[in-house]
Formats: C-alpha cells, structure tokens, sequence
C-alpha cells in the first residue's frame, strides 16, 4: 500500500492506527503543517506598506511585480519567500494579477520599433553555434531574460 501511495510505511501504519483509533474522520488532512511567513498582522502592513505604491519605496514607476514585493518584504520585515510562495499568498488574500486592457496612449510604436531592430540585436548578443562533434550533453548557455513591455 506504501508504494501504491508514494509514502513510507511508517505513515500507512499511523494512518491504520489513527482510523482504528478514531474512524473515518480522523484522515481528513487538518490543512499544511507549514505555518504561514507572514501571518495576518504582518500582511496587513504589507497591505499598507503596498497601497503607498512603488514610487514611496523607490521604485521609477507605478508597477508593482513579485519581484518588487519579495524586495519590500524582505526590507521591511527581513523575511525570504519565493516568488511563487508571494503569488499564492497574494491570491489567498483576495488580490489578483492584473494586466493593461490596452496600450498607454504615450506609446510611440516607431522608438518601439526601432529599439527592437537596433538596439535588441545587440542586447541579446550572437547566437552561440556549436562546433562539429560536441556532446549533446553539454550544458546549454545561460541566458537573461529581460522586462517584457505591454
């Protein structure tokens, strides 16, 4: 049953106890034995500390990414979480991930383009060939991701 599950056999023998002991009932999972990195005070001063906007923290402009906010967290309460970890707390609070309906009128697609035909070759660097006869197994170049733009 163990290897069915994915478990050790330790759990299926808790598991049988516990169900001898209590019935049915007793299995239902109580919720993740993780304790949240930012209980509900803490995340309303986060909640706070965000509706300041990203300019009062330092920012250039009024965007906030996870990035920016695993940046403000760890400033303020010196705490890590993963990017993901934010995204899902974010989530559980109710806020979501919002993107532009459209483009900022102040968009001028002529610099636009021109940036992507000059100065985008250049940022992004040559492609790398590989020479004749070597290993498929090697590892692939790491490459920089840089910001996307609406």
């Amino acid at each position: 049953m163990a290897k069915e599950l994915r478990v050790s056999v330790r759990s299926v023998q808790r598991w049988r106890r516990s169900w001898q002991e209590g019935g049915r009932h007793t299995l239902h999972s109580k919720g993740s034995a993780a304790r949240p990195k930012l209980n509900e005070a803490l995340f309303a001063v986060l909640e706070q500390e965000l509706a300041k906007g990203p300019v009062a923290h330092g920012w250039p402009d009024q965007t906030w990414t996870l990035a920016r906010i695993k940046t403000l967290i760890g400033r303020r309460f010196h705490r890590t979480l993963t990017l993901s970890a934010i995204a899902r707390m974010l989530r559980r609070h109710g806020w979501s991930h919002q993107v532009p309906a459209r483009r900022a009128l102040e968009r001028d697609e002529d610099t636009v383009a021109g940036w992507v035909k000059e100065t985008w070759p250049q940022a992004k660097g040559p492609r790398r060939r590989s020479a004749a006869g070597s290993s498929s197994r090697t590892k692939p170049a790491s490459r920089w991701a840089l910001p996307r733009f609406p």
